[in-house]
C-alpha cells in the first residue's frame, strides 16, 4: 500500500455515484419482492422448496407428537386445534413451494 492510497479518502468513491432511484416498495431498497426468498437472498428455487420442506416436516413432526399426546389424554377439541394447526401448515406450504417456483430472477 502506497502512502498516497493512505490518504485518499475511502468514501471519496461513493460520493462520485449518482443517486439510485427511489425505491419501487418503501423499505425495500432496488425493487419489490419477487417471492419466496427474497429479503433471506436466497437465489435458488431448489433452495426456498428444500426449506419448505423442512418446514413442513418439522411442523408436521410437531403437531403428530401433540396429537399422541392429546389422544392419550383425552383431549379431543386439543386433537381439533391440532388438525387444524396441520392444514395451516400443509397450505403455508403449498404457497411456499408455488412461489419459490414462480420466482423471477433477479436484475
Amino acid at each position: 500500500m502506497t502512502y498516497q492510497d493512505q490518504d485518499r479518502d475511502p468514501w471519496e468513491e461513493f460520493d462520485r455515484l449518482k443517486p439510485a432511484a427511489p425505491d419501487r416498495v418503501e423499505g425495500y431498497p432496488g425493487g419489490e419482492p419477487v417471492g419466496f426468498g427474497f429479503r433471506t437472498g436466497v437465489r435458488s428455487a431448489k433452495v426456498a422448496i428444500g426449506f419448505a420442506v423442512y418446514a413442513l416436516v418439522l411442523g408436521t413432526t410437531l403437531v403428530l407428537t401433540g396429537t399422541v399426546v392429546f389422544i392419550a389424554q383425552g383431549e379431543w377439541l386439543l386433537l381439533a386445534l391440532m388438525a387444524v394447526i396441520e392444514a395451516i401448515f400443509i397450505y403455508a406450504f403449498i404457497r411456499l413451494v408455488r412461489q419459490a417456483r414462480t420466482r423471477r430472477p433477479s436484475s
